[in-house]
């Protein structure tokens, strides 16, 4: 079991790559506090894990929200008594414009992408240095490695993701608390089609959104989209004891796209 004995969080653990780690991450051995604005969902994915014989609980809010994205965490601790990860998946995918952009929508993809992540950090590293250390990753992007033409906040928000893990990798390192990020690809989840169908994505207009998700995962030299299952492969790995020589990485997930 690669995550005995270990307690944690996962963000947007509803749905999609958020959904695939809570229950892969329980399935070995992990007690996953699952987080999400849809309440439903977020039960129904700790359903899946319990009745497999796992530990978890649902925690329903908006992480924009900084008393929430502070509470997650110590509601987690309260329930599990340790906190050993924190998976921080949550994102927005951003309006595509610049011109004619309302700032509003810039406060909104940095509010959710990275100041809630920042929140729930703040409230994770004190617990983790009780246990002698522990696992933070955040869901980054490709978009977050190279620049995007179709979604210039969402790239600005996970460029500062990653920027930010590798200060406080070099800042915690000593204390035995690893920081990595996760960089999926174009991954086949309900946030894609979202992020395709923006109304306010004028290269979509009037093309056949199945298509365009289509030609997106033909991209990469795997020539397909990544399955979220895939991408909680990663965040396991990053998460669990294996990696303990793996802090301040960020790691593609993309079928080779950024080769």
């Amino acid at each position: 079991m690669r995550m005995a004995n270990k307690f944690g969080i996962v963000t947007a653990g509803a749905s999609g790559m958020g959904r695939a780690g809570a229950v892969r991450f329980a399935a070995e051995g992990a007690a996953v506090a699952v987080i999400d604005i849809d309440e439903a969902k977020a039960r129904e994915t700790v359903r899946t894990i319990t009745a497999a014989g796992g530990q978890a609980f649902a925690l329903a809010g908006d992480l924009m929200d900084e008393d929430f994205a502070r509470g997650i965490v110590h509601e987690t601790k309260k329930r599990f008594g340790h906190l050993d990860f924190l998976w921080a998946h949550a994102g927005h995918p951003s309006v595509s414009r610049v011109e004619g952009l309302d700032l509003k929508e810039f406060d909104i993809a940095m509010n959710l992408n990275v100041r809630a992540v920042m929140a729930s950090t703040i409230e994770a590293i004190p617990f983790m240095r009780e246990r002698g250390g522990g696992s933070i990753l955040y869901t980054s992007s490709t978009s977050g490695l190279f620049g995007s033409p179709f979604s210039p906040l969402y790239s600005v928000a996970k460029w500062g993701l990653i920027g930010l893990a590798r200060s406080l990798a070099k800042r915690y390192g000593p204390e035995n608390i690893r920081v990595n990020v996760v960089c999926p690809g174009t991954t086949d989840t309900p946030m894609l089609r979202v992020l395709v169908s923006r109304p306010d994505e004028t290269a979509t207009k009037g093309k056949d959104i199945d298509e365009l998700i289509r030609v997106r995962g033909s991209g990469s030299p795997l020539g397909r989209l990544a399955r979220p299952e895939e991408i909680a492969n990663a965040a396991l790995f990053l998460l669990s004891d294996e990696a303990s020589f793996i802090t301040g990485a960020a790691l593609p997930v993309d079928g080779g796209k950024t080769a």
